[in-house]
């Protein structure tokens, strides 16, 4: 009979530790997923600055494009700035879809998805992201992004 409630105790401990790691990693998905739905709508609103938000303001943090590195918040706000916000550039109507985020334990997260750009022209630039999420005191920031491009 001790065997028994010993067995059955160790069972209630991993099935309740298994329904918090559950709960903690849909907390971090929803979490991670209003990141970048904030970012979407700031793109819409053209608001650059608010996009940026979702990034870590760090010169540590890394854009991998195309075959290019750009290293750092302001950096990667300058790239931005210059292949959207440029002379005869425009911003477009940006769309994140097919999101697949994974925790990585309590403190991290990797997300893969699509963008989709549509411009007033018609055309309709878009391509695949690869992004790793750290949380911070003021919430979860992009630490590395590494986009691709469609051609």
């Amino acid at each position: 009979m001790r065997r028994f409630l010993a067995v059955l105790s160790a069972v209630v401990v991993c099935a309740s530790t298994l329904v918090g790691a559950d709960k903690s990693n849909e907390n971090t998905k929803s979490a991670v997923e209003q990141v970048l739905r904030m970012q979407q709508d700031a793109w819409n609103r053209h608001d650059l600055e608010g996009f940026m938000t979702g990034y870590w303001k760090s010169p540590d943090l890394t854009f991998f494009s195309g075959a290019h590195e750009t290293s750092g918040w302001q950096g990667a706000l300058d790239r931005y700035r210059k292949v959207y916000q440029g002379e005869g550039k425009e911003m477009g109507k940006l769309e994140f879809s097919d999101l697949r985020i994974e925790p990585l334990g309590t403190e991290a997260a990797f997300v893969r998805g699509a963008w989709h750009l549509t411009m007033s022209d018609g055309k309709t630039p878009h391509g695949l992201f690869t992004l790793v999420f750290r949380k911070f005191s003021d919430g979860w920031k992009i630490v590395h992004d590494h986009t691709s491009a469609a051609e």
